[in-house]
C-alpha cells in the first residue's frame, strides 16, 4: 500500500528554512507579543494624518516598519501551519496572527477616508513641500482614484474589523479539504491498494490503466458528494460575502469591486471570455487527440488528463528538475538565473508531499525574507513545470524587494501570474531544443499541451463559472449545490463538447480552493497569453526585450498593472495576446498530430 510520509522522514535539504523570518517558535512568540503592542502607537495619527506633510511621511515610516513586522509575523504562522494542517498548535499561531493582521488593518483603517479628504490640488501640494512623501505619490494617486468606493472611517473601521468573520467561508473550505476529509484507498494497477489524496488525484488521472482512473475517478467524486451540502454552503456564503462587501463600497457588482482594486476594466475579463469561447474548437481538437489515444468509443471525464504519449512519462527527479529550470531561464540573463539557482541551494522550497501538509503549491514570503515554495513534487514532468512556475513568483518577489520600497513591493496577481508562466513556457523551449532524449521530448510537448488545456482554457471556464454564479446570486436565484452543479455541467459540457459528461463531474466546482478568492481565475489564462507574448519578443529580440521583462518584475505594484504591462509590449485589452497563445496552441497540437 501506497502512503504519504511524516514530515520527520523527510531531510532536512527537502524542507524549507524559516529561519530567515524567526529561529524559533518562541522567536516568533516575541515577536508576535511585540508587534502587538507597537499597533496601537498608529491610532495616534487618527484625525491628523493630512494636517501636515511632516507628520503624513512620519505615519507612512511608522505604518511601513509595523506592517513590515506583521507580515513577518502571520507570514511565519502560515508556513508552519501548512506544513502540517493536523498540527493544532500551528493552527492556533495562525489564528492569533489573522487576528492580529485584522487587529493592525483596523487601527489604520483611517487612512484612505483621511486621504480621500484631500482633493488633487492639496495632494499635489503636500507631495511638493515634503521630498520623503515623493515615493508615494502613485499609492497616493491609488487611494484618490478609489474615493466613490470608500466609507467614512466608522464604516472602514467595521469593515476591516470584520475580516476575520468574511474570511470564515475559505477557512472553512480548507480545513474541510485539508484536514477533515479523508479519501479512500482503491485497488492499484498491480492490485496494491492506493491512497488517494488531493494532491495525487490528477497524478493517477494520467495512468495508462483505463479501470484503475475511473476508481480513482469515481472514489474521488464520491467523497466530495459526502460534504456536498457543507461546500455548498461555504461558497454560497463566499458569493454572498463578495456581493455585500461590493455593496458597502459602492459598486454595482462584486467583480467590479475584485477588478477595479488594480484597476482593471471588466471588459479585460469579458474579452478573454470571448475569445475563448470563440476558439473552443482547439480544445475540442485536442479532446479528441486524447479519444484516439485511450482507443475507446467515448471518451470519459477520467481520460482528460491522459497524455498523448502512451508510454508512461519519465521520472524527473527533484535534482533533475532544478538543473532544467535553471538552464532554461538563461535567457532572462545571468543574474536571474544564478540568483534563481541560489535560492535552490538555499532551501527555498518545501519539496516533498507529507501527512497533514496543505495540498497544491504556492510562492509566499515577505520583504525581509527569503522567498518560500510550498510544493508536493510527484518526480514527474508536471511537477517540474509547477517548480518553474513558482520559482517565478519567487524571482517575482526577489526583484520587486529589492527594486521597491516596501509600499510597492508586493504585485498584483494580474501581474504575478505572467511571471509565473514565462518561467514555464522558456523551460518548454529549452526542452525542445535541447533534449535528445525523443521520448522526454515527446512528454514535454505533451506537457506544453497540457498548461494550454489546463491554464488558459480550463481557468477561463472557472472564471465563466465564477462570474455566472455571482450573476444569479445577484438577481435573486438560490445558488444551492444542485443549482451549481447544473451550472457547472452545463459549462463544462460546452468546453469538453467530445466527452462524455457524469454527474460526479457536475462536482468539479468543488474541489476549485480559488473560488475563495473572488475573482482570482481569470488571471492564470491572461498570464499565459501576456507570458506567451513577452517569451516571443525575448527569443526574438534576446537581451532588449529581456530587459524590459525584467523591469516588470522590478516595477513590482509601482503602477497600474495594464501600464505595467503596456511598458513591457503586452496590451491585456486587446484579444491580440490571448488569440495569439491559442494559435501557438494549435500550432502545437499540429506538431504532436503529425507525431502521433
Amino acid at each position: 500500500m501506497s502512503s504519504v510520509p511524516d514530515r520527520g522522514d523527510i531531510d532536512e535539504q527537502y524542507r524549507w528554512e524559516l529561519g530567515s523570518l524567526y529561529e524559533s517558535d518562541q522567536e516568533w512568540e516575541d515577536a508576535y507579543e511585540r508587534v502587538a503592542e507597537e499597533i496601537d502607537e498608529l491610532a495616534a495619527f487618527e484625525g491628523r494624518l493630512t494636517e501636515d506633510p511632516t507628520t503624513l511621511a512620519n505615519f507612512f515610516d511608522e505604518h511601513q516598519a509595523i506592517m513590515r513586522q506583521v507580515k513577518n509575523v502571520y507570514t511565519y504562522a502560515r508556513l508552519r501551519s501548512d506544513e502540517n494542517t493536523q498540527d493544532s498548535d500551528a493552527q492556533a499561531m495562525e489564528t492569533r496572527a489573522k487576528s492580529l493582521y485584522t487587529e493592525a488593518q483596523t487601527v489604520t483603517s483611517f487612512i484612505e477616508p483621511e486621504l480621500q479628504e484631500l482633493t488633487d490640488e492639496e495632494a499635489e501640494a503636500l507631495l511638493a513641500e515634503e521630498p520623503q512623501l515623493e515615493q508615494y505619490e502613485h499609492y497616493i494617486d491609488d487611494v484618490l482614484r478609489q474615493k466613490p468606493h470608500t466609507r467614512s472611517e466608522e464604516v472602514e473601521a467595521l469593515l476591516s474589523d470584520l475580516g476575520e468573520v468574511t474570511g470564515a467561508p475559505g477557512e472553512i473550505y480548507n480545513m474541510l479539504a485539508n484536514a477533515d476529509m479523508t479519501f479512500p484507498t482503491v485497488e492499484g494497477p498491480d492490485g496494491d491498494d492506493v491512497q488517494i489524496t488531493l494532491s495525487n488525484f490528477t497524478t493517477h488521472l494520467k495512468d495508462p490503466d483505463r479501470e484503475f482512473r475511473q476508481r480513482v475517478y469515481e472514489a474521488y467524486f464520491d467523497e466530495w458528494g459526502n460534504v456536498r451540502n457543507a461546500v455548498g454552503t461555504a461558497y454560497r456564503n463566499s458569493v454572498k460575502k463578495n456581493e455585500k462587501l461590493a455593496s458597502a463600497r459602492n459598486y454595482d457588482t462584486a467583480r467590479e469591486a475584485a477588478l477595479d482594486d488594480t484597476n482593471i476594466p471588466t471588459a479585460v475579463y469579458d474579452t478573454l471570455v470571448d475569445t475563448v469561447r470563440d476558439n473552443l474548437d482547439a480544445l475540442h481538437r485536442h479532446a479528441n487527440l486524447k479519444q484516439d489515444v485511450v482507443g475507446a468509443d467515448d471518451l470519459q471525464m477520467w481520460d482528460l488528463y491522459v497524455p498523448l504519449v502512451e508510454d508512461e512519462g519519465p521520472e524527473i527527479p527533484y535534482e533533475d528538475a532544478c538543473e532544467y529550470v535553471i538552464d532554461a531561464v538563461e535567457p532572462l540573463g545571468e543574474e536571474y538565473q544564478s540568483r534563481l539557482a541560489e535560492g535552490l541551494d538555499s532551501r527555498w522550497v518545501d519539496v516533498y508531499e507529507t501527512d497533514g501538509k496543505r495540498s497544491g503549491a504556492y510562492s509566499s514570503g515577505t520583504y525581509d525574507s527569503q522567498p518560500y515554495i510550498l510544493m508536493n513534487y510527484q518526480d514527474d514532468i508536471s511537477s517540474m513545470f509547477t517548480l518553474a512556475h513558482e520559482l517565478g513568483h519567487s524571482m517575482h518577489s526577489e526583484l520587486a524587494s529589492e527594486s521597491q520600497p516596501y509600499v510597492y513591493a508586493s504585485y498584483s496577481l494580474f501581474i504575478a501570474e505572467i511571471a509565473s508562466t514565462v518561467n514555464e513556457t522558456l523551460l518548454t523551449h529549452h526542452l525542445l531544443e535541447t533534449l535528445e532524449d525523443d521520448h522526454l521530448r515527446k512528454h514535454v510537448l505533451n506537457e506544453y499541451l497540457e498548461r494550454f488545456r489546463s491554464t488558459l482554457f480550463r481557468q477561463t471556464m472557472f472564471a465563466e463559472f465564477e462570474h455566472r454564479a455571482h450573476q444569479r446570486s445577484q438577481a435573486g436565484e438560490p445558488l444551492t449545490s444542485d443549482a451549481l452543479d447544473d451550472l457547472f455541467a452545463e459549462i463544462k459540457g460546452d468546453y469538453y463538447e467530445p466527452a462524455t459528461l457524469d454527474d460526479s463531474i457536475a462536482r468539479e466546482w468543488m474541489r476549485i480552493p480559488h473560488f475563495y478568492r473572488a475573482f482570482y481565475v481569470f488571471q492564470y489564462s491572461t498570464g499565459i497569453s501576456a507570458a506567451v507574448s513577452l517569451v516571443e519578443s525575448i527569443r526574438e529580440e534576446g537581451e532588449p526585450a529581456a530587459k524590459r521583462y525584467r523591469q516588470l518584475l522590478r516595477d513590482g505594484s509601482h503602477g497600474y498593472p495594464l501600464d505595467i504591462l503596456n511598458e513591457a509590449g503586452v496590451d491585456l485589452t486587446e484579444p491580440a495576446p490571448i488569440q495569439q497563445a491559442i494559435d501557438v496552441y494549435d500550432e502545437t497540437l499540429d506538431e504532436m498530430e503529425s507525431l502521433l
